[in-house]
């Protein structure tokens, strides 16, 4: 039995049925600001900040490699495959975008046209959302989270929190954006499930104690890996993926800074070049 088995089973999913009890029976009694901080304080995911593990969004997914995280599609990956990770004491974070619509996913008519923005560019099929449409969005998000947890995900990884930051046809502001993406760390817990954020750097520091990992996209391309160093101080993951950069021009600081950094494909197949395993000698 592997340490993730061990923790899975004697820690992790036991914890977060309790922290789900204590949740539950409070939310009748405290105010929104209070619920707010409770379900900032549920350390749900107990990862390490170390830890191997591979992203694959397409093609067969090879599940032969020993790493102890994988991050896979939520509507696109098997609960089979998922389940033969667990079983291997793998941590599965499973993937979903939900700052943004995607016209070929199975609840793609689920929402109204008013929520959607302007084209993704570069992601063809792809519009930014009205996030502040809670009312709208709410029970579509709800049910991919419970997609995940039916599945048998230990965590998700939600994308495209980062809308105010971007031309979305929408004008959303900072506020707005904590308060959905807060939204979705709760919903998130409340199911027992961990949580990632998923780029927007320029609200770690109002997020780390909300989301129990950090996802990055080529901080090291745009020079803004510091600031990563919310989530580092809190002692929790910080997952780190480059494409543009050779692993030669990003590793050897990626390693220094205690990133779990991959150099990977745009395309996000089975390709990786992991940090820690090469020698830049």
């Amino acid at each position: 039995m592997n340490y993730w088995t061990s923790l899975r089973d004697g820690f992790i999913r036991p914890l977060s049925r309790v922290l789900l009890t204590i949740n539950l029976l409070y939310l009748t009694a405290c105010s929104p600001l209070e619920k707010s901080k409770q379900d900032a304080d549920l350390p749900v995911s107990g990862m390490p900040q170390s830890v191997s593990w591979q992203i694959q969004y397409i093609g067969d997914i090879d599940t032969d490699l020993e790493v102890d995280v994988y991050n896979l599609d939520l509507f696109d990956t098997s609960s089979v495959v998922i389940e033969d990770l667990l079983q291997r004491g793998v941590f599965v974070q499973c993937y979903f975008s939900a700052g943004s619509f995607e016209d070929w996913r199975p609840d793609a008519l689920d929402y109204p046209p008013e929520t959607l923005g302007n084209d993704l560019e570069g992601w063809p099929g792809e519009k930014w959302l009205d996030i502040r449409r809670l009312d709208l969005l709410q029970p579509i998000l709800e049910g991919r989270l419970d997609l995940a947890v039916k599945k048998g995900c230990d965590g998700v990884d939600p994308d495209n929190l980062d809308g105010f930051d971007n031309k979305t046809g929408f004008p959303l502001n900072a506020d707005e954006q904590l308060a959905f993406n807060i939204f979705l760390s709760q919903a998130a817990h409340n199911r027992g499930l961990s949580i990632g954020l998923k780029n927007d750097l320029n609200q770690t520091a109002d997020l780390v104690s909300y989301f129990d990992w950090i996802i990055n996209e080529e901080c090291f391309f745009y020079q803004e890996c510091s600031l990563l160093s919310p989530f580092l101080e809190a002692n929790k993951p910080v997952f780190v993926i480059e494409y543009e950069l050779a692993p030669e021009e990003f590793c050897p600081q990626a390693n220094q800074l205690g990133f779990n950094a991959l150099h990977k494909n745009w395309d996000l197949d089975s390709y990786r070049i992991d940090c820690r395993q090469i020698s830049l000698d």
